[in-house]
């Protein structure tokens, strides 16, 4: 039987939910460090094309068969950008937080590219893991990371209470796009 905890993780974020619906229609979009793919399933069921990226290849297993994803096993921390000759028109990363590789992800979007991020931030230590500064985002790193790069669409930081509670930032932020395009926000 599986836990609340446990089932939760199998859902896709309500914050990539809210803007997956910004990608281009049948676009290419990345999970980065995806783990048992609740991002990739939802956003390939929506007509994506997905690449699933991640160093835990039984993860990646739970993937096997699933129409529009390809997986790629890979240490994203220990090996050169896997993507570096790619684009994408989406970039989900939920949960994960490896510094060096921000630059390489904001140069793959697309024009008009949407970039989804939501990860632990400073504060989660009195609450849980993790709780090494490393992995926890600073105040507005997020929108530090994409000024001057991408347009925010939102941001948002602080506690939450589901999956479980948690001090998080999550941004949405897409490639700046050929003028005169507009942007439909979701509710």
């Amino acid at each position: 039987m599986k836990t609340q905890h446990q089932h939760d993780q199998l859902e896709p974020s309500a914050w990539v939910c809210r803007f997956a619906q910004l990608i281009a229609p049948g676009g290419a979009v990345l999970d980065l460090a995806c783990g048992q793919g609740r991002h990739a399933r939802y956003l390939a069921g929506l007509g994506y094309r997905v690449e699933a990226l991640d160093r835990d290849s039984a993860a990646l297993g739970s993937l096997a068969g699933v129409a529009g994803v390809a997986t790629r096993c890979i240490d994203l921390e220990a090996s050169p950008w896997a993507c570096a000759a790619a684009s994408f028109d989406g970039i989900v990363v939920a949960n994960y937080l490896h510094r060096p590789l921000v630059p390489a992800l904001i140069q793959a979007l697309r024009p008009g590219g949407v970039f989804i991020y939501e990860t632990f931030a400073a504060g989660n230590e009195k609450l849980g893991r993790p709780s090494n500064p490393q992995f926890l985002l600073r105040p507005d790193e997020l929108l530090q990371w994409v000024r001057g790069h991408l347009q925010v669409l939102a941001f948002e930081q602080g506690l939450v209470g589901r999956p479980k509670h948690a001090v998080i930032q999550r941004i949405c932020a897409v490639q700046r796009a050929v003028e005169g395009c507009r942007l439909d926000l979701p509710g």
